[in-house]
């Protein structure tokens, strides 16, 4: 991981809100990142940015949005984590509502753990996460050798 990270940002329906204000208080540090975010939190992360910023998205706010999730923005956002294109998840999610893409949902988590992406799944994860040094730095994941699982024998 460079030193600029990825950091993709993600919320359930009734999650928005906690995330907005996590992004309110940590809209300067997420600046000096690049943001990938599913549909409509992608919309809500840059217009709270711009009102923290003054009423207008600042220079620098690299924001790349995905499709909504329902539609398909978090297997976008797990096929960016195969490619190596991710370097952090904060997604909260909503444990208490049934989603209709929960099965969407589940892979997206799986596929974080698979590659030892880094993941938030609350506020208090997304602080320590954010205010880790590791962020500010280079950082080198100890990635699992899936070798012999790629050339096992198929029955």
């Amino acid at each position: 991981m460079e030193k600029t990270k990825r950091i993709a940002l993600v919320a359930h329906d009734h999650m928005k809100r906690e995330l907005a204000e996590w992004v309110q208080y940590n809209w300067k540090t997420l600046l000096k990142h690049k943001l990938v975010c599913t549909g409509t939190t992608g919309r809500m992360v840059e217009e709270t940015i711009a009102a923290k910023a003054g009423g207008s998205a600042p220079a620098g706010l690299d924001i790349r949005r995905l499709k909504s999730g329902p539609l398909g923005g978090d297997q976008q956002l797990g096929a960016l984590i195969a490619e190596g294109q991710i370097d952090a998840v904060i997604f909260f999610w909503d444990p208490m509502s049934p989603q209709p893409h929960d099965v969407d949902v589940k892979a997206l988590l799986r596929i974080a753990v698979l590659y030892n992406i880094p993941m938030a799944c609350n506020r208090s994860s997304a602080d320590f996460l954010i205010s880790s040094p590791l962020l500010e730095r280079e950082y080198h994941p100890i990635l699992q050798d899936y070798s012999s699982y790629l050339s096992r024998a198929i029955p």
